[in-house]
């Protein structure tokens, strides 16, 4: 629920922030793949230092707060800085910056909380709550800015003060996990040589290389909406309305596709998701316009980020030990932001150098490749027993 809050507050930004940048600030493409890498990248070290923090103290709650007040707070920023790059710049960071610290404890959280198998299940119901609210935050940014045109300022603050409710929702309700369950032996104390120590272990090392790798060729949702829109010529006001058909497809599958995930293998799955990316690529490259790019697009973006997000977690959840697996997440989740931010880069430089369409092919050549090379890699490795 925590989750569902703190997601309407955070969409109401992502929703408007690529719009808000070009159209409002004037940034070249090129500059909005370096914040929108920044966006990913910042996360990448801060990632591994909340998971060893919370491991460490045993503070999973406490690191996840420190998380979620920094992004509560740094909307209020944005009014402030107006059209400062540079300021921008920095809020983007601290925004993320408290995205880092709180994914990995939350995740950790989520998985103590679940049993082995049902971690795909679990994952699932976390995922479809998330995606409620990313389902209501584009769409109360849409209400807001039809009544106020282009004060994207109304934005940031509505987005601050639902983010402070998310906050005191966890600080209140939500329940700790110090440490591993009873029974299950002499814990390994958590330290930076144990966390980054399960990179040994050779299928959990082969899922992160393979979640980083593709994570290079994984298109950021705010590139893919402002391809869309160049391509449908979408009025602005309207742009904070796609990411709702990928959150609606994403709302639906999260919880059916986790179940299926326990049953079939999770990494399957995650492979599997992959391909629906690439679908998009076809769309966004090919010869398709209208209603069909539109929905096709954004239905198979949202059945990519059912068969991947959530899962990945689970995947690598049920096979960590308790005592460590708030950095095992952390350590996963840092390859694959280091990925993405590269990602960002290079087709913010690919869409200046060639145009869109010619980015997307780029990108969808580089999937390929990728996801050629992971089905070998975790083919290979075999899921940790329950």
């Amino acid at each position: 629920m925590v989750s569902l809050v703190t997601d309407i507050s955070s969409e109401m930004v992502t929703a408007v922030m690529p719009v808000y940048l070009v159209a409002g600030l004037g940034l070249s493409i090129l500059q909005f793949g370096f914040l929108d890498g920044l966006y990913s990248g910042v996360t990448v070290f801060l990632r591994l230092v909340g998971g060893h923090i919370a491991d460490r103290f045993s503070a999973r709650k406490k690191v996840a707060s420190v998380g979620y007040g920094l992004s509560a707070v740094s909307k209020l920023g944005f009014p402030v800085v107006g059209a400062s790059v540079s300021g921008v710049g920095t809020l983007l960071a601290v925004d993320r910056a408290g995205k880092g610290l709180r994914t990995a404890p939350r995740d950790a959280l989520i998985s103590l909380s679940s049993t082995p198998e049902a971690q795909g299940r679990a994952f699932g119901v976390h995922r479809a709550l998330d995606t409620a609210g990313a389902f209501l935050g584009p769409l109360l940014a849409f209400m807001i800015l039809s009544v106020v045109a282009t004060a994207y300022d109304a934005v940031f603050v509505v987005s601050s003060c639902i983010g402070t409710v998310g906050l005191l929702m966890l600080l209140l309700f939500v329940r700790d996990r110090p440490g591993p369950p009873a029974g299950t032996g002499r814990p390994r104390a958590a330290s930076w040589r144990a966390g980054v120590g399960l990179l040994r272990d050779v299928p959990f090392r082969r899922l992160c290389l393979c979640a980083a790798l593709l994570g290079v060729a994984t298109v950021s949702d705010a590139f893919i909406y402002l391809v869309l829109q160049r391509e449908l010529d979408i009025k602005a006001h309207w742009f904070p309305l796609l990411p709702l058909g990928t959150a609606g497809v994403y709302l639906l599958l999260a919880i059916p596709v986790g179940r299926v995930a326990d049953g079939v293998g999770r990494r399957r799955v995650f492979l599997a998701g992959h391909l629906a990316l690439g679908a998009v690529y076809v769309l966004l490259a090919g010869p398709f316009g209208g209603a069909a790019l539109l929905v096709g697009t954004l239905a198979l973006h949202g059945v990519f980020y059912a068969m991947t997000d959530g899962i990945l977690m689970a995947a690598a959840g049920a096979g960590l030990p308790a005592e460590l697996r708030t950095s095992g997440l952390a350590v996963l989740q840092t390859g694959q932001a280091a990925g993405r931010f590269v990602s960002s880069v290079a087709f913010g430089w690919a869409w200046t150098q060639w145009g869109p369409e010619r980015a997307v092919v780029w990108s969808g050549a580089a999937l390929a490749v990728a996801l050629g090379v992971s089905a070998v890699v975790l083919g290979g490795a075999r899921v940790r027993g329950r």
